[in-house]
C-alpha cells in the first residue's frame, strides 16, 4: 500500500514538469496509458493531477459560492471525501501482483475526475 503511494508520489515528482504546460485533459490528447506497468501508472497520475488541478478550482469556487454556514461543511466533506479516496485506492494497491498498482492509479485518477466533476457541476442550487 504504502509502496504503491510511494510510487506515484515519485512519478510525480518526475513525470509532473514535463506535463506542468500541458493544457486540457491528457486523456483527450490521444494518451489512453497503454504501455507496461510503469507506462500506464505514469500516465495515469499525469490524468490525475489534471483531475486533482480541476478539482482545486473547483473547490475553491464551490468555498467562494457557498454561504457562510455553508463553508465549514464543505470544509469537512472534502477532508472527509480525500480520506475516504484515500483509503479506497489504498485497498487496490494493497493486491498482489502489479496489477494492484495500476488498479490502485486508476482510483485515484477515477475518484478525482469524478469529484471534480461534482463540484464544479453541483446540481444544487444555492
Amino acid at each position: 500500500m504504502l509502496k504503491a503511494l510511494a510510487l506515484a508520489a515519485g512519478l510525480a515528482v518526475f513525470a509532473g514538469p514535463a506535463f506542468a504546460g500541458a493544457q486540457g485533459d491528457p486523456s483527450d490528447k490521444g494518451e489512453n496509458c497503454d504501455g507496461g506497468t510503469l507506462q500506464i501508472i505514469e500516465c495515469m497520475e499525469r490524468q490525475r493531477q489534471y483531475w486533482d488541478g480541476k478539482l482545486t478550482a473547483a473547490y475553491q469556487q464551490a468555498l467562494k459560492d457557498a454561504e457562510p454556514a455553508q463553508r465549514d461543511l464543505l470544509r469537512a466533506a472534502e477532508r472527509a471525501w480525500i480520506k475516504y479516496r484515500d483509503a479506497n485506492c489504498d485497498y487496490y494497491a494493497a493486491g498482489e501482483g502489479s496489477i494492484s498498482r495500476v488498479n490502485a492509479a486508476w482510483c485515484m485518477r477515477d475518484m478525482t475526475e469524478k469529484r471534480a466533476k461534482e463540484l464544479a457541476e453541483s446540481p444544487y442550487p444555492n
